[in-house]
């Protein structure tokens, strides 16, 4: 696998763990090869080592002295606790700015939100969605706060978001309402956006990757 040039070799391996397990590769209990890894995307073993030590961190793995990395127990419930997750952290940033009321936020998030409402297609809507939660993050989460959020971002993929044709008509709603809360110094209503948002992300990942028999259980989510 060729290198992406201004990512951190960790965060590669990170991402390609990630994807072992969204596509059923890897699945509970299975146990990571660390030299097969390495292999596969053409680096030492170093940053391979240093990816799991990120990952039993973010409680994805556990390592068993002298037997190596095992996934840990992975379903539509910890997928789901996941975002959860994902929501609560990005619903601190979202409250410390509507707390804050910079003006020169708010007009980032207006536009932001105008892109979200008038792109035409899935990437261009999650690549503008991306912006808008790294806007928020850069200008209101401390360091111990961003590195939690990047951490829950594990299960969020970019691709993946990037293909889901159907994910921008149910998430607009959910950054107009944060954009609101945020302008109308609301620090409740953007928590509670954040916390929507992300439910609504938890659902339909869990729902797609039933269909995909990565998970078992019924759909979890509908489009309208």
């Amino acid at each position: 696998m060729p290198k992406k040039y201004g990512v951190k070799e960790k965060d590669l391996v990170v991402t390609y763990v990630a994807n072992l397990i969204l596509t059923g590769k890897l699945r509970s209990g299975d146990r990571l090869d660390r030299n097969e890894i390495a292999e596969d995307l053409g680096i030492s073993r170093v940053p391979v080592q240093e990816a799991v030590v990120q990952l039993e961190h973010d409680g994805i793995v556990s390592t068993r002295y002298h037997r190596g990395a095992f996934l840990h127990r992975f379903d539509d419930g910890v997928l789901r606790e996941h975002y959860e997750l994902y929501g609560v952290l990005n619903g601190i940033a979202a409250a410390r700015a509507a707390a804050d009321g910079n003006a020169e936020l708010h007009t980032t998030l207006r536009a932001l939100t105008t892109g979200l409402r008038n792109t035409r297609d899935s990437r261009g809507f999650h690549e503008t969605a991306w912006q808008y939660r790294q806007a928020v993050t850069d200008a209101h989460a401390g360091p111990r706060l961003q590195a939690a959020i990047h951490a829950a971002q594990t299960f969020i993929p970019r691709s993946f978001w990037a293909a889901h044709l159907d994910a921008p008509a149910a998430l607009l709603g959910q950054y107009q309402a944060e954009t609101a809360a945020i302008t109308g110094r609301d620090p409740e209503a953007a928590r509670a956006a954040c916390a929507t948002a992300a439910d609504l992300m938890g659902r339909i990942m869990c729902s797609e990757l039933v269909r995909r028999g990565v998970l078992e259980g019924p759909v979890a989510f509908e489009m309208s």
